[in-house]
């Protein structure tokens, strides 16, 4: 095991799952996190999170002793950002929640004709009236823009939906494929490791999601790391086609395994 991650130069981190579940930190995460710190490792921690901005998300980090800089988070909203200013600011309607919708001010919004589709985490907002405004926006040509295509990630009651199963609905009755920015695009992964300075066969990605965070990483030429933390469970990774490089029981083992 050592030798896997003993080679390598620098890491990207899944957060949730990772180093905290709900509002609780890992034990033995802040250690991880000094560690990487007081060694200067490269690295960054990157997030599929829709509904937080990175200085809220900072604050979080912050409440629960995971001494993070603001600087080393790399989150879907911030790459999507950028995306969208590519594209020319193209008018969007924003299925965003919480303080992330302000960080989209900067384009225009309709409802009603919008030339770009953002997906995030709305909540219980998702009903079949707003799938069909979406199904007909869509097939009067809106382009669909999706933060990440995520199946269910890990909260305190357990495991939740997430809002790949609205995306892939609306893929399957359009007949159109939608960007998806963040994990586990390969231009998301091409951005953390451009931003920590790091070339992908010299970084491993470290988190708790076989698809968005293994075998995302793999795609991308990095090494893919799982915890069995978070959202982990034996039996889908058993079931799985996906092989991480290593698995390790939390990020709490990963200073011992780097002396």
């Amino acid at each position: 095991m050592e030798s896997i991650l003993q080679s390598c130069r620098g890491f990207l981190f899944d957060l949730d799952g990772v180093f905290f579940v709900g509002r609780t930190a890992i034990p033995g995460a802040a250690d991880a996190i000094r560690f990487l710190r007081e060694h200067g490792i490269p690295r960054r921690y990157t997030t599929n999170t829709t509904t937080r901005s990175r200085a809220t998300l900072h604050r979080e980090l912050q409440g629960m002793g995971l001494t993070i800089d603001p600087e080393e988070i790399i989150s879907a909203p911030q790459a999507a950002i950028l995306h969208l200013r590519r594209l020319g600011s193209p008018v969007c309607r924003l299925l965003l929640d919480g303080d992330t919708l302000a960080d989209f001010a900067e384009f225009r919004q309709s409802d009603r004709h919008p030339e770009v589709i953002v997906f995030g985490d709305i909540g219980n907002r998702w009903n079949y009236d707003l799938m069909n405004e979406l199904f007909r926006a869509v097939m009067a040509g809106a382009r669909m823009i999706a933060l990440h295509k995520g199946r269910y990630w890990q909260v305190e009651d357990g495991l939740r939906m997430d809002i790949g199963a609205f995306v892939a609905g609306l893929e399957y009755v359009t007949g159109a494929a939608a960007t998806v920015i963040g994990k586990p695009s390969r231009e998301f992964f091409e951005l953390a490791l451009a931003d920590a300075g790091l070339r992908a066969d010299e970084t491993a990605m470290i988190g708790d999601d076989l698809h968005n965070d293994v075998a995302g990483a793999q795609n991308a030429g990095l090494k893919g790391v799982l915890v069995r933390t978070g959202k982990y469970r034996d039996d889908l990774t058993l079931k799985s086609p996906v092989h991480p490089d290593l698995i390790l029981d939390s990020i709490a083992d990963l200073p011992a395994l780097l002396r």
